[in-house]
C-alpha cells in the first residue's frame, strides 16, 4: 500500500464572513477522512492517506511562507489550496493562475499591490495540475453546483497559488491546484452561498479524485486531457491577458508570455 501525504490550506479569516468554509472544508477533511473506496476496483484501496491542514493569513507577504513551512515539514505527493469566493454560488475549481497582483482592496497587512508580478521575471501564468474533468463529474453525481473557473482573481488567493505551482514545477511528482468555495449559507451577510455539508463533500471529491490520478498516472507524466479540461480554448484570451499584464507591469513576465502547465511548456 502506498503512503500518499496531502495538504490542505486555507485562509484564516476574511471579512464579513462568520463561518468560513475555506477554514472549515479542510479541518472537516482533516477530521473525518475522505471516505472509502467506491467498489473493489478503486485506485484508494492501494493508497492509505495522511492528510494535513494549515490556516493562512490574507496576505500577500505571508501566505505563501506559512505554507511553505508546512510542504517543507511534510513533503507532500498533493497540495490543495483553497480560499473564498464571496460573490459566488457554486464550487469553483481553478484552471490558472497569473504572475500579478492587482489587489481592490488592503490584505491583513494593509498592503495594496497594484499591477505588479509575483515573481520578477516568473512565467506568465501557471495551470493546474489537478484532474479537473472526473473532479467536475463527481460534482455532477452529487449534485453539487460548480464551474470552472479561468483564473484566481488578482488578490491574495492568486498569489498563493501562482507561487504554489512555481514551487510545484520544482518538485518530482507533486500535484498542486486551488479550489474556490462560495460563502456558507447563513455564514456571512451575503445572500448568496451553499450549505457547509455540500462544501465538504466537494472538498473530500476533490481529495479523492486527486489521489486516484495520483495513483494512475505513468511516470513523468504531469499533464493529460483530464487535467487540461478547457484549457485549449483559454490560451488565447490567456495570450491576450499575458500580453496587457506586461504592458501594464512593464515587468516581472517572460518576453513571450510563458504559460507553463505541467512538465510542458505553452508559448503564446
Amino acid at each position: 500500500m502506498q503512503q500518499l501525504n496531502v495538504v490542505i490550506c486555507g485562509f484564516d479569516h476574511y471579512e464579513n464572513i462568520d463561518v468560513n468554509p475555506s477554514y472549515e472544508v479542510p479541518e472537516a477533511l482533516v477530521r473525518d477522512g475522505i471516505g472509502e473506496p467506491s467498489d473493489v476496483d478503486d485506485p484508494l484501496h492501494d493508497a492509505n492517506v495522511s492528510i494535513n491542514t494549515v490556516a493562512l493569513p490574507v496576505s500577500f507577504a505571508n501566505a505563501w511562507p506559512t505554507l511553505l513551512e508546512t510542504l517543507d515539514a511534510t513533503r507532500p505527493d498533493i497540495v490543495i489550496a483553497t480560499g473564498l469566493k464571496h460573490a459566488a454560488h457554486s464550487v469553483a475549481m481553478e484552471r490558472c493562475a497569473t504572475n500579478l497582483m492587482n489587489a481592490a482592496r488592503p490584505d491583513a497587512d494593509n498592503a495594496l499591490p497594484r499591477f505588479e508580478p509575483i515573481i520578477k521575471d516568473g512565467p506568465a501564468a501557471y495551470w493546474t495540475r489537478l484532474p479537473l474533468r472526473a473532479i467536475i463529474n463527481d460534482f455532477a453525481r452529487d449534485g453539487i453546483p460548480a464551474t470552472l473557473s479561468s483564473d484566481a482573481g488578482t488578490f491574495v488567493c492568486n498569489s498563493l497559488f501562482y507561487q504554489l505551482l512555481h514551487w510545484t514545477a520544482t518538485q518530482d511528482r507533486v500535484l498542486a491546484g486551488f479550489v474556490s468555495f462560495p460563502p456558507i449559507n447563513g455564514g456571512s451577510r451575503l445572500q448568496n452561498g451553499l450549505d457547509l455539508r455540500q462544501q465538504v463533500r466537494a472538498g473530500r471529491d476533490v481529495v479523492r479524485e486527486t489521489v486516484r490520478y495520483y495513483l494512475q498516472r505513468r511516470p513523468g507524466i504531469f499533464s493529460s486531457p483530464d487535467v487540461l479540461l478547457g484549457c485549449s480554448w483559454f490560451l488565447a484570451g490567456m495570450c491576450v491577458r499575458s500580453r496587457m499584464v506586461r504592458r501594464v507591469s512593464g515587468v516581472g513576465l517572460t518576453p513571450c508570455g510563458t504559460v507553463v502547465c505541467g512538465c510542458a511548456n505553452e508559448q503564446v
